[in-house]
């Protein structure tokens, strides 16, 4: 296939002025030479058409491909990860991953929860705040875990997300809510073990391909998978694989998860334990970072003895099983406004 390759280049925003934390979900140039490569190795022809400014130019010149692999984070707003696979839509081009309805309702993390939590999936307590003089009112038993609603890569995530005291929760929240200017997500804060899980498929053909623990090593912050401790994981992260019963213990929770929030061809589950070792859903990534050496997603494939280019040929296997039964979408949207 002709394979076009949409993406949000880092150097790209940072040339722009745009810091550190605002270009943080944004791709380095050897992610996109990463996927490539591997889409290239197996048989496909690939063209490189950047953010969605370059599509819509693309588009209006009459550009076309016979599938677009989107990995764009989109700039700002609750429907930045959705406008990509719109425009395409209306173009009635298809792409990987899932459409705009599952990534929006995925990127609000209060949202997801709602969904997750009325299809039976256990998930932490949570409120969301809107404004300052909220936070005052929140019910919810210290300590509580504080981050920004709608954003990925940890961003907002550091060592004062852990709050115990309500003075804390209105310092941190407040803070929160300026720097980043969306709501907050509080919710309540589990100490147990946390795992991540790569998911591979749609509907009710999605299967989980393996899991690992996040380890924390001395020099980290503690008790959270934050910002700084993503940013230098080869230092302060240790990778464990996970199998037998915990791993499908986490597949219980993270898969109905999935099906509820219609997501589509991978991506990844974060998960955590309560205090009585009980896995529970924390959030969705249906739109997961896939540089071949430090993305999540990436490194769980290769601890369980997937290589790069066989993670990249299962995902278009399942675009390719999805665009060749359509039900698969209907079935996951009949599922979710059920």
């Amino acid at each position: 296939m002709k394979i076009g390759i949409t993406f949000d280049l880092d150097t790209e925003y940072l040339a722009l002025g745009y810091d550190e934390i605002a270009a943080a979900e944004f791709d380095s140039e050897d992610t996109i030479e990463n996927i490539e490569s591997a889409l290239r190795a197996l048989g496909h022809g690939t063209e490189r058409i950047g953010n969605a400014r370059h599509l819509m130019q693309m588009l209006v010149e009459g550009r076309r491909w016979d599938l677009v692999f989107n990995i764009c984070e989109g700039l700002s707003g609750f429907g930045r990860e959705a406008l990509v696979p719109a425009l395409l839509d209306n173009h009635e081009i298809p792409y990987t991953f899932s459409d705009p309805l599952s990534l929006s309702l995925a990127l609000h993390k209060g949202v997801a929860k709602h969904i997750v939590r009325e299809a039976g999936v256990p998930t932490p307590d949570f409120e969301v705040i809107d404004r300052p003089e909220d936070l005052a009112a929140v019910s919810l038993p210290f300590p509580i875990f504080a981050k920004p609603v709608a954003e990925g890569s940890s961003k907002g995530i550091d060592a004062s997300s852990i709050v115990r005291t309500m003075e804390d929760l209105e310092q941190t929240g407040s803070r929160l809510l300026r720097e980043f200017q969306q709501p907050v997500l509080v919710e309540r804060y589990l100490p147990g073990r946390e795992y991540t899980v790569g998911v591979i498929g749609s509907g009710r053909e999605c299967e989980c391909i393996g899991g690992m623990e996040i380890l924390l090593k001395e020099g980290a912050e503690a008790g959270i998978y934050s910002y700084l401790n993503k940013r230098e994981w080869e230092t302060l992260v240790e990778y464990r694989p996970i199998d037998g019963k915990l791993l499908r213990d986490c597949a219980a929770a993270a898969l109905p998860a999935w099906r509820a929030l219609g997501c589509r061809d991978a991506g990844r589950v974060d998960l955590r334990e309560d205090d009585s070792g009980r896995v529970q859903f924390i959030e969705v990534n249906p739109l997961a970072g896939l540089n071949a050496q430090r993305s999540d997603l990436s490194i769980l494939c290769r601890l369980s003895g997937i290589p790069y280019t066989e993670l990249i040929a299962r995902i278009m296997k399942s675009v390719e099983r999805r665009i060749g039964n359509p039900t698969i979408l209907q079935d996951s949207h009949r599922r979710r406004s059920s």
